[in-house]
């Protein structure tokens, strides 16, 4: 880390950067390109210059106003709002109480989900908690960091860790994760965003992967540790396994 840079710059209250913005709850046309306020970095925080960001199912249920939840579940923002959570990038500066980073490290972030309407990261900067911020692995670009902390989350939090004890409001029974290590474990969908970490995790935890995927990602998802491929658009899984202890369904309708 860079100490001798560590402080914040010169942004202040009325800097003006571009942000993807919507005024109302909609579709795709009501995102808007323009300008909007730099957000005031406040104590615990450190301001990342976005390099890339990571587009997730909550951004467009948000940008339509969750309209699958019950009303009791709906948010209720104030418009205007970014949009977005996951992001990397470059550290710009620091609050004065902040010692874990320093401006110019390269860090990655899922920013304040679910909290609706301070998030923020469709945006040049944004003010993230040091608490949600880690340096980014040096083996990857920031789109493939971008990508990685929501989709790997939902993974971990299905497969090993809940981590939270809110019940999902789609589902009847609340989701307790099994042990995997020894069981022989289906992933559909295995060659997508949650579905190629929930290969690595399985085949972490010691379970035997059978993977289901298009023919195009085998041998994406083979080098990932699938132990059996199955191309959907070939084989239909169902007919032809059996004795499966767990399916993981990251497509849906499985």
């Amino acid at each position: 880390m860079q100490q001798s840079d560590k402080n914040q710059s010169s942004f202040g209250k009325d800097k003006i950067m571009k942000a993807v913005r919507q005024h109302e709850f909609g579709g795709p046309e009501v995102l808007i390109y323009e300008d909007a306020p730099i957000p005031e970095l406040n104590k615990g925080e450190v301001r990342v210059k976005v390099k890339a960001i990571g587009l997730n199912p909550p951004d467009w249920y948000l940008r339509d106003g969750y309209k699958m939840l019950p009303p009791e579940w709906q948010p209720k923002v104030p418009f205007p709002i970014i949009l977005g959570t996951d992001i990397s990038g470059v550290v710009e500066s620091v609050a004065d109480d902040v010692e874990e980073f320093s401006v110019g490290d390269e860090v990655y972030s899922m920013v304040r989900f679910p909290s609706y309407d301070s998030s923020q990261t469709y945006a040049e900067y944004v003010n993230v908690p040091v608490s949600e911020l880690a340096l980014k692995p040096a083996g990857i670009d920031h789109i493939h960091a971008a990508g990685a902390p929501m989709s790997l989350l939902t993974a971990w939090q299905f497969m090993i860790e809940v981590g939270h004890d809110e019940q999902n409001p789609l589902q009847p029974n609340k989701h307790i994760p099994v042990p995997l290590e020894g069981k022989t474990v289906l992933i559909n969908g295995a060659g997508g965003g949650v579905g190629h970490f929930a290969v690595q995790i399985a085949k972490w935890k010691g379970a035997r992967v059978i993977a289901v995927a298009s023919g195009r990602q085998e041998e994406l998802v083979r080098e990932l540790g699938a132990d059996e491929f199955i191309d959907y658009t070939k084989t239909n899984a169902d007919e032809i396994l059996k004795d499966i202890d767990l399916v993981i369904d990251a497509v849906g309708g499985y």
